[in-house]
């Protein structure tokens, strides 16, 4: 059932595209009813297998004489991810019901990228994975080169360049494991316990996972995301930072670390203080963490702020990757999850509910108009957002911050100590921005009404919010499939290493 969030995504793309040009509100009603009925298949499977454990969907030839399969899986990360991208897609729609230009492209390219989201998380064969990997990044461009704002076409190429560029290192390591491993097949079930040497491993392993965390945003590969993010439309941008840079850190997951796992032990030597590609991975992260909040802390364009939050919160995910011990990648999954639902809000509530409205994401301007007066709404879920996004107990990013700075404490308690810095700088930069936007000291000039917020931004925004607090309140919902996931056979050849 699950394969269907795949073909009922492309085939709702198709209708929209196919739909008459008179009928536009039948497009975004198709785009609607697609995202919907994809989530409700996320939903049921999430509550139907809880074991967290793999299971095949679908398994067929596809390439026989590569040995190449259309093998379509699911374990507990992958329920989460494609839980999320459920999500994340039916808010995205609700908050992009103002589009009045090209609706039918917008939604076809939208429902696109949607599948090929999903198609990435289902896939068990590491050319397939590769496949819907590439084709997520067409829609992007697309995306942002059209219905983007600030510099939208430099933003959109230099995506896509850093997309190909990290994609180019992920088909080396793809084509090499292949040829290596002689057993004619890229299915991940195998090519996990295959005996790759630790030699193959050592140079592999950081081919791959530079490959993947190039979308992840992982610094200094970082630049593309917070310039995308600002020249993205509301939606790309809730999908940009909320499933796609998850897209790259599930691939340093999912392939790297559990098919290279070796990779990761110590060289045996030292290189500027460097023994592993876990140090070096890690100290990465952690100047992604501070790096993006000290950035976002003198950013002026409110957008901005927002774009390298998120970079900033990503190096949470590598970090709690580095680890290696479970608390520390279930952390890591979480953190996933949790940012890319608090992020799509962030992101909901600055393009469609602000900028949209004022025509300006500058905080100088922004501190000049009473928002918090002309929409209280959107002050409040801003408010609600900052304080998910900052990790306030009660909410899921506390929950995913939290595990991974005890499990970067185990690993490497300074590691924590310089985390946990990168957090006192993000509540800094979100109060700084919160106050700018919605409780700066306005002029004397008469209050310019401004449009109410709608039906369709009301119920994104309570979808997004209900998601955080619920998963902050009871965080079993997932960790119940993300142990399991991580204990499993899949991830056999990783804890027999340096797993603590």
């Amino acid at each position: 059932m699950l394969a269907w969030t795949i073909y009922v995504s492309f085939i709702g793309a198709v209708v929209v595209a196919l739909t008459p040009g008179k009928s536009l509100p039948v497009a975004r009603f198709t785009a609607l009813l697609t995202t919907i009925a994809g989530l409700g298949i996320a939903i049921a499977a999430v509550a139907h297998d809880r074991t967290g454990q793999p299971f095949t969907i679908v398994r067929a030839p596809w390439i026989p004489r590569l040995g190449i399969e259309y093998h379509l899986a699911a374990d507990g990360i992958s329920l989460v991810l494609v839980l999320l991208t459920g999500i994340a897609a039916v808010a995205g729609v609700l908050f992009s019901w103002n589009i009045e230009r090209r609706i039918k492209d917008f939604f076809a390219l939208y429902l696109l990228l949607i599948g090929a989201v999903y198609g990435v998380f289902l896939s068990f064969d590491l050319f397939l994975l590769f496949t819907f990997y590439e084709l997520a990044i067409i829609p992007k461009y697309f995306l942002i080169a059209i219905w983007g704002s600030t510099r939208r076409e430099y933003a959109a190429m230099k995506l896509v360049l850093y997309s190909f560029g990290g994609s180019a290192l992920v088909l080396g390591g793809m084509v090499a494991a292949y040829v290596v491993s002689g057993e004619r097949t890229l299915g991940l079930e195998a090519l996990a316990h295959f005996p790759f040497s630790t030699h193959f491993q050592m140079w592999a392993f950081p081919l791959v996972f530079v490959g993947f965390a190039v979308l992840a945003g992982m610094w200094p590969f970082h630049t593309w995301a917070p310039t995308g993010h600002a020249a993205a439309p509301t939606a790309a941008s809730m999908l940009l930072a909320g499933v796609v840079m998850k897209l790259g850190a599930y691939g340093c997951l999912r392939v790297a670390m559990m098919l290279f796992p070796r990779g990761l032990d110590p060289w045996g030597f030292k290189v500027l203080g460097f023994g592993s590609w876990q140090q070096v991975f890690g100290v990465l992260a952690l100047i992604g963490i501070v790096y993006g909040a000290s950035i976002a802390l003198v950013q002026k364009d409110l957008k901005f702020v927002v774009g390298y939050s998120s970079v900033s919160h990503m190096g949470f995910v590598l970090l709690g990757l580095m680890t290696l011990n479970q608390i520390g990648l279930s952390g890591a999954v979480y953190q996933m999850f949790s940012h890319g639902i608090i992020a799509g809000l962030l992101f909901a509530v600055v393009g469609r509910m602000v900028y949209d409205r004022t025509h300006t994401r500058d905080l100088g301007e922004l501190s000049r108009i009473p928002l918090a007066r002309l929409i209280p709404f959107a002050a409040v879920t801003f408010v609600l957002a900052f304080m998910a996004s900052i990790g306030l107990p009660g909410f899921s990013g506390f929950i995913a911050e939290l595990e991974v700075l005890i499990g970067s404490w185990r690993a490497f308690p300074w590691m924590a100590c310089i985390a946990g810095l990168g957090i006192l700088i993000g509540i800094a930069f979100s109060w700084r921005a919160l106050q700018a936007t919605f409780f700066g000291e306005p002029t004397t000039t008469p209050e310019q009404a401004l449009p109410p917020i709608t039906l369709p931004e009301r119920l994104g925004a309570c979808l997004l919010l209900a998601s955080t607090i619920l998963l902050g309140l009871y965080p079993r919902l997932l960790m119940d499939l993300i142990l399991p996931s991580l204990n499993g056979p899949l991830f056999e050849q990783l804890r027999r290493g340096d797993w603590r």
